[in-house]
């Protein structure tokens, strides 16, 4: 039973308890990410590009040419789709830049630590000297 109650307790602790959290926002955010940068953002790319489908790119490796992508695999060809590579290293620049944006957001909503300056001079013990003194005199 000892094994279990270990297993259970390990479980329980909060750090286990965060890291799920945390899996499930981020799958969660990755949708909300991944909607953005499909539904939203590609289509303007594309339309800036002149509606040029990167998914499309390839260079088959047989020599010969084909119509499309489809058409090449249909074929038996050996294809590099380098468009492929050209549509996630833009989906990796738009998700990144989507990140940075909201955790620079989430980071100017936390509150500032505000430093407390005092002024340096002379404590009251010392304050008391100085007027002893000068009864002194």
């Amino acid at each position: 039973m000892g094994f279990f109650s270990d297993f259970k307790a390990s479980l329980m602790r909060g750090d286990v308890l965060s890291l799920a959290t945390a899996v499930v926002i981020g799958a969660a955010f990755g949708k909300i990410v991944g909607s953005a940068v499909d539904d939203i953002i590609m289509p303007i790319i594309g339309l800036i590009t002149g509606g040029i489908d990167f998914t499309q790119k390839f260079i088959a490796l047989d020599g010969n040419s084909y119509a499309t992508l489809d058409a090449a695999k249909a074929a038996g060809a050996a294809v590099i789709t380098y468009g492929n590579f050209i549509q996630a290293v833009i989906n990796f620049v738009i998700i990144a830049f989507f990140i940075f944006v909201v955790l620079r957001a989430a980071e100017k909503t936390k509150k500032k630590e505000v430093v407390v300056v005092t002024p340096t001079g002379p404590t009251q013990v010392e304050l008391l000297m100085q007027i002893r003194d000068l009864l002194k005199k």
